[in-house]
């Protein structure tokens, strides 16, 4: 696996990864239906197109010339220093392999000016809170709107200092 920026012609392959994803992380936790209904609405083509659009953002994909095995999405926010990493999901069958250490280290590369990385991760969530913790990330809060505003999704925030 090599990871790159995405492109356009990715986002079909990127947005199948996300379901898989989703459905294999959270269907347990939030039920089939409503995981459906985040990934039809976050994880649409047009959600994905506008993300990569935007501007101070990275968007990336861990490929093998055959398969995007993950992707990872942050933005710098407001204060140039904070980036907020948006999206860092591994294929299910691709867990465990060092594709989601290689997505980490390449958005840390991406944003020279930050000093702080933060993100949300669902509480039950316990290997995505393993794997942020074994890479240097903290609990530094908590929101009742995971993803945006009236998500009504709890979720933990969780910072890493960048050199």
């Amino acid at each position: 696996m090599f990871v790159r920026t995405a492109s356009e012609r990715d986002l079909a392959a990127v947005r199948a990864l996300l379901v898989e994803t989703w459905h294999a992380t959270y269907d347990a936790i939030y039920g089939v239906k409503r995981v459906t209904e985040i990934t039809d609405d976050w994880h649409s083509i047009a959600s994905l197109k506008a993300r990569m659009g935007r501007p101070n953002s990275e968007f990336l994909v861990a490929d093998d010339g055959k398969t995007i095995g993950g992707m990872a999405y942050a933005a710098a926010t407001t204060d140039p220093k904070l980036v907020m990493l948006h999206q860092l999901y591994v294929r299910p069958s691709f867990q465990g392999t060092g594709i989601g250490k290689m997505l980490l280290d390449e958005i840390e590369d991406s944003f020279p000016d930050a000093r702080m990385l933060r993100l949300e991760v669902e509480a039950e969530n316990a290997s995505a809170l393993a794997f942020y913790r074994a890479n240097g990330f903290v609990q530094a809060g908590e929101t009742a709107n995971c993803g945006g505003p009236q998500s009504g999704i709890p979720a933990m925030v969780l910072e890493k200092a960048l050199d």
